[in-house]
């Protein structure tokens, strides 16, 4: 049975672990076609060739979001192997807490230039291919740190992520008519993320709320469902958290 999954072209960002590896490897097995960027060749190499190994079909290109550059390298690679994007998942993320007294600019840069600028390039790569096929679907992913602001530690973070989601919404606004967009937004979710912290103690608070987190795989059928919609039907907005998460 055709699942509305099998045969589309899907983009990913930040897939060489955590959410997006978990994604790849859920949508390969419902026949999709995955186009992976992250920074790590090591790890994009072993995705690929596990999802290759089980009859899925994948690729990959090194992306550093924050270039844009590669950005549109990445797609302009699913372009030229496939002939077009089907979807692209805006993963790339990165969360270091630490409290505002600490002025950790250098870290508040990196989170501008990853949560937001590099979601941005994806939405500028990617945009007038949809327009121009005009079908086409954006899947972001925010946070509930998008929906209440995670203080204190998590505010710069949190600012990032309610930048996801008004983007997100502004883009359905303006292209929605044949364009789809999805905000996805996990709460405590197993991944690479709770790492991004160095502040000591702030990190311990991270990894003991991180306790209670939900595989990665929740998020990524998630995912899926949104996609898997007949093309008139546009999921705009899931939240997931683990059920013992009051935040």
């Amino acid at each position: 049975m055709d699942n509305n999954i099998k045969n589309k072209v899907v983009v990913i960002t930040g897939a060489s672990s955590g959410l997006g590896e978990e994604t790849a490897r859920h949508l390969a097995e419902r026949g999709a076609k995955l186009v992976l960027g992250a920074r790590r060749e090591d790890k994009l190499q072993e995705v690929v060739n596990e999802i290759i190994a089980k009859g899925g079909t994948a690729l990959f290109r090194l992306t550093d979001v924050t270039d844009k550059a590669q950005v549109q390298a990445l797609v302009d690679a699913a372009v030229v192997t496939y002939g077009k994007i089907d979807v692209l998942i805006n993963n790339a993320g990165i969360m270091p807490i630490a409290p505002m007294s600490e002025v950790r600019t250098e870290e508040w840069d990196s989170m501008i230039d990853v949560n937001i600028k590099g979601l941005l390039y994806g939405i500028a790569a990617a945009l007038p291919l949809f327009q121009k096929q005009e079908s086409g679907h954006f899947i972001n992913l925010g946070s509930v740190a998008g929906i209440k602001v995670f203080s204190p530690g998590g505010t710069v973070y949190s600012g990032t992520k309610y930048a996801v989601r008004a983007i997100t919404e502004g883009l359905r606004h303006e292209v929605g008519r044949s364009i789809r967009t999805t905000t996805i937004e996990p709460g405590a979710v197993d991944s690479e993320l709770k790492l991004s912290t160095n502040h000591k103690e702030s990190s311990a608070g991270v990894n003991e709320f991180y306790e209670m987190a939900i595989p990665a795989a929740s998020v990524a059928r998630a995912i899926a469902f949104a996609i898997e919609q007949p093309a008139d039907v546009d999921i705009n907005e899931i939240v997931l958290r683990p059920t013992a998460q009051d935040f």
